[in-house]
């Protein structure tokens, strides 16, 4: 499941992230990933210990959590600190999969990645390129969002972010273990849960309803892992 999250960040929000990122140090993107990554990776990032990368890493998290369809799409358990990358003059990411494991920083557990994400921080005309492109069973889709808005999809997909011609692209990423494993599985509570919403809304809490809602949790429950 691909799912486009609109305005996770709010304008004030982006802003203020942009106006931090163009002050810090940014590093070569090959230096947080293993030895294949390298091969194909050409981009710049914040290392994950910086101060303002923990400190806009916090930001991003807290968004995150309150937005209402990432959760109801996730059911997330645990979620790595977001990080920031930066991609201009034709630095790009090759097609390339994520690693199953994460080590969580100043932690002493790792996490599955079962769902990418990424936040975008500039809007499509600031720069010409840098689309995400994100290869599944259905075909190749390419990303290129609002400043503010996310992109959510299977981690198990190839994916890559074609070069960038002009301007300057600024993301922020990061992986999340959900409760529930299966991206099918996922997919099937999340569009019950969207539909569960929608009949609410028009239906309020009759027996139905109540009942459905039910159900999605008996799903969950038996499915959940935590």
């Amino acid at each position: 499941m691909m799912l486009h999250i609109p305005a996770v960040l709010s304008i004030e929000e982006v802003n203020y992230l942009r106006r931090r990122l163009e002050t810090t140090d940014w590093v070569d993107g090959k230096q947080t990933v293993g030895a294949q990554g390298a091969q194909v990776k050409q981009n710049r990032q914040l290392l994950e210990h910086a101060e303002v990368s923990l400190e806009l890493g916090k930001i991003v998290l807290a968004a995150v959590k309150k937005h209402p369809l990432f959760f109801s799409a996730a059911l997330p358990l645990r979620i790595v600190p977001p990080l920031f990358n930066a991609y201009a003059g034709g630095e790009h990411y090759g097609l390339h999969v994520d690693g199953s494991i994460r080590q969580v920083p100043n932690a002493d557990y790792s996490l599955r990645t079962d769902i990418s994400s990424t936040l975008f921080l500039c809007d499509p005309d600031e720069y010409d390129g840098g689309e995400l492109e994100v290869v599944d069973t259905y075909g190749t889709h390419e990303v290129k969002l609002p400043a503010g808005d996310l992109i959510l999809y299977p981690s198990t997909s190839l994916h890559q972010v074609k070069p960038v011609t002009r301007g300057v692209r600024v993301c922020s990423f990061f992986w999340t273990q959900s409760m529930i494993r299966d991206d099918t599985r996922r997919s099937m509570l999340f569009e019950m849960d969207q539909n569960i919403q929608a009949l609410r809304n028009k239906l309020g809490d009759g027996a139905e309803v109540l009942s459905l809602t039910a159900q999605y949790h008996n799903l969950v429950r038996m499915w959940a892992e935590t």
